[in-house]
């Protein structure tokens, strides 16, 4: 009897906030959001920076599936700027290298 594989683990998705430089925030999904803001910061990826370029990844989180970050993304665009910024002054970048291990 052969057994298939298991299915592969669904690969995260991350909704993220990028800080352009004439103080706006730009709000979008992507599986890798560091690569995605070094295409931004290009030029590349959004007419949204055409006008005002992107200076800072300022907010990130994760969705376990692509469905999940549109959701999330698609709330989030809704938002008042002010409750952005309260996103924005909330978030907290966790270097897992800097965590110590439990024992």
């Amino acid at each position: 009897m052969i057994e298939s594989p298991l299915p592969s683990p669904a690969k995260p998705w991350y909704v993220y906030l990028v800080r352009a430089a004439n103080g706006s925030l730009y709000c979008g999904i992507s599986d890798n959001p560091e690569r995605r803001f070094t295409q931004h910061q290009s030029g590349k990826g959004a007419r949204f920076f055409s006008s005002s370029p992107a200076v800072a990844l300022v907010y990130v989180e994760c969705w376990p599936d692509k469905g999940e970050a549109l959701r999330q993304e698609r709330l989030i665009k809704r938002l008042r700027k002010c409750a952005k910024e309260r996103l924005v002054a909330s978030y907290v970048p966790i270097d897992l290298a800097d965590e110590p291990l439990s024992a």
